[in-house]
């Protein structure tokens, strides 16, 4: 196979890396089958449906664990600790529900075969998609074309969340180019000879919004006869970094923002609203179990009052109260409201743990059952800080035309946004979700929650 014509998609690897996963654990249990009389998932009428829970059960830890991050998919260390966390959850709430799983077996080491065999074979094929499916040959090899562009904006947004990229060069037919670059820069009659030399697989037009010029569209239009993908950039940066890209758009803003069906759907709102209302209800108990042990401790570590309530906008721009369990020290805000940053030291040591763990948030269910939040959408801001986002970031109203959320498709995968360059990165992970709103991005935002709180990354 010749260099460069080959390659795997985002959602072809991670497809793959489940695929394989699940076939291994099927033949890791149907060789001890082979190998051991009746070990611990054996042959019998209940057979199918133990092994479809073990599957279900390992692909909710694997993605909990982030198996199938590609980014952490790449590192044999990270893999191989996600790896033992996933099927210790397995195996953990295998044994856990005995209605949907075998009875434990007389000789409890048929566990270990089980879990050291599904460990072996997977550790095996991770570190072989490391070492083969992520190696250069299989990078997509990208030529970009447009006319007075930042071609090194556009190479840093798309190694900083997929090195899996091969950029052979680009062709700038701009009058105005004094761009330099990392890459080799080809002229538009090259354009052939590079095709010919470089098995290209993909070409990115970087005027995502512009389009190209009909001078460039000549010169493309045979290699789009071909196959050749043509795709806006605006496209290819939601691809990898899942978020909506804002640069460059103007007034026609609305034309290349969609709104999801689901902001309408009236059953999608419905079911919405009860997993909010079951949800909320679950939490108030929560937190009503865990308020005496926090109230004990604030006596010690975090003196003050128990509760902290704050305005914040909502939908349609609705300013409402928010409840959370204080984390600050008394009067953090006596000289007017203040971004809060990193190891900001207004956070008591308490506090800081309540963040981490994202205990804090539990008061918010309240919000939530009472209809002024959603369990899902943008973290709602503060008014002070609402009219100056609003006149320094371009659309950033659009994110109130739905509830806001306690948790997020920004929430977890930005930082904290203690400024305005990290609100109007926020803003992008929240218009992408206004978006491509759904049922299955909603759960992967729940799941990406539970990995938050386990690996302790709140803030």
């Amino acid at each position: 196979m010749s260099q460069g014509l080959f390659h795997f998609e985002l959602s072809e690897r991670k497809i793959m890396l489940r695929f394989i996963d699940i076939i291994l654990i099927c033949l890791c249990i149907i060789g001890l089958n082979a190998f051991f009389e009746k070990p611990y998932i054996y042959y019998s009428q209940k057979f199918p449906i133990w092994l479809g829970c073990y599957l279900i059960y390992f692909l909710f830890f694997g993605t909990v664990f982030e198996l199938y991050v590609l980014k952490k998919a790449e590192s044999r260390f990270i893999i191989f600790k996600n790896l033992i966390l996933s099927l210790t959850g397995t195996i953990i709430l295998f044994l856990l529900t005995p209605y949907v799983t075998p009875i434990l077996p007389q000789n409890r080491s048929d566990i270990f075969y089980l879990y050291s065999a599904n460990l072996f074979a997977l550790t095996m094929w991770r570190f072989s998609y490391i070492t083969f499916i992520t190696a250069p040959r299989f990078y997509k090899r990208i030529i970009i074309v447009g006319e007075n562009f930042d071609v090194e904006d556009i190479i840093s947004n798309i190694h900083k969340h997929d090195k899996n990229y091969d950029i052979i060069g680009y062709i700038d037919t701009g009058k105005d180019r004094n761009t330099k670059s990392r890459i080799k820069s080809f002229t538009i009659d090259q354009l052939e000879e590079v095709f010919e030399k470089n098995y290209i697989n993909e070409i990115i037009v970087a005027n995502s919004y512009k389009g190209v010029n009909e001078n460039l569209f000549e010169y493309l239009a045979p290699h789009l006869k071909k196959g050749i993908p043509i795709k806006p950039y605006y496209k290819v940066y939601e691809e990898v970094t899942k978020k909506i890209l804002l640069k460059d758009i103007t007034s026609n803003f609305y034309f290349y923002f969609p709104f999801s069906r689901s902001n309408q759907n009236k059953l999608y709102l419905f079911m919405n609203r009860s997993i909010d209302i079951l949800v909320s209800i679950l939490g108030i108990i929560i937190m009503l179990l865990l308020i005496p042990l926090i109230l004990s401790i604030n006596l010690f570590f975090n003196k003050g009052k128990l509760f902290y309530k704050q305005k914040r906008v909502g939908k349609f721009n609705a300013v409402f109260t928010i409840v959370k369990f204080r984390t600050m020290v008394k009067d953090a805000e006596k000289d007017g409201a203040k971004w809060a940053v990193e190891n900001d030291y207004r956070i008591t040591p308490f506090g800081k743990f309540l963040r981490k763990s994202r205990i804090d948030e539990l008061p918010q269910f309240l919000n939530i059952l009472k209809g002024e939040m959603s369990l899902i959408g943008p973290r709602p801001e503060r008014p002070e800080f609402i009219e100056s986002l609003k006149d320094s970031i371009p659309f950033y109203e659009t994110r109130h035309i739905i509830k806001p959320g306690l948790t997020g498709w920004a929430q977890v995968n930005a930082k904290y946004a203690s400024s305005q360059n990290e609100s109007l990165e926020k803003l992008q992970y929240d218009l992408y979700y206004i978006k491509e709103r759904k049922l299955y991005l909603d759960f992967r935002i729940l799941v990406k929650t539970i990995s938050t709180i386990i690996f302790f990354r709140g803030h």
